[in-house]
């Protein structure tokens, strides 16, 4: 199940070129980024991250870019120790466990954990816990149409897939990852 699209930006600033609307998320403490949220419907949300002007600069999974682009996308496991060995016992490896927290607006703290995103169009595992989910309190409105992978060998980008037990349609091109979403302005895709 998806659980959110990640959109990387250079800076926050660009939220409002983007043409959907999203509501604060906050900082992500020693990480140097923080991020705006929207909810897509079906459990699911988009988090455009950016670097936090608050906070010094890291090196991090979802780098620094140019210019925005949907960069990575979890999928959401209810026990990711054992969604990890399983996806190991299938022959892939989706990395270390990490955890990670933010606090939001209202004070509200959240944590999960997660796997490291490894580069590429291979969906990242979070496990959320008991902590509540983001798209609860994410902007209402937008929905999630379509999301795609893009790679010039879908039948190793299928294999990572059905390791972690996910079904996503790829197709060949050019390694990438495309979301049409609904707004109530009309629709968006980002790449």
């Amino acid at each position: 199940m998806i659980d959110h699209l990640v959109y990387a930006t250079p800076s926050l600033d660009v939220v409002d070129q983007l043409g959907i609307p999203v509501s604060p998320g906050g900082p992500h403490p020693g990480r140097g980024t923080r991020n705006v949220l929207a909810d897509l419907g079906g459990g699911a949300y988009l988090e455009v991250i950016g670097p936090d002007p608050d906070q010094p600069a890291q090196p991090g999974p979802f780098g620094t870019h140019s210019s925005p682009r949907l960069v990575a996308w979890a999928v959401r496991v209810t026990d990711i120790d054992q969604a990890v060995a399983a996806a190991r016992d299938r022959g892939h490896e989706p990395g270390p466990i990490h955890s990670m927290s933010r606090e939001r607006p209202d004070g509200v703290l959240l944590t999960w954990r997660l796997t490291v995103p490894a580069p590429g169009v291979l969906p990242f595992l979070i496990d959320w816990g008991t902590t509540p989910h983001p798209s609860g309190d994410a902007v209402h409105g937008s929905r999630l149409v379509s999301f795609h992978i893009t790679h010039p060998d879908p039948s190793s980008v299928h294999k990572g897939l059905l390791a972690l037990g996910e079904d996503i349609a790829v197709v060949p091109g050019e390694p990438g990852l495309v979301a049409r979403i609904r707004t109530p302005q009309g629709e968006v895709t980002l790449r």
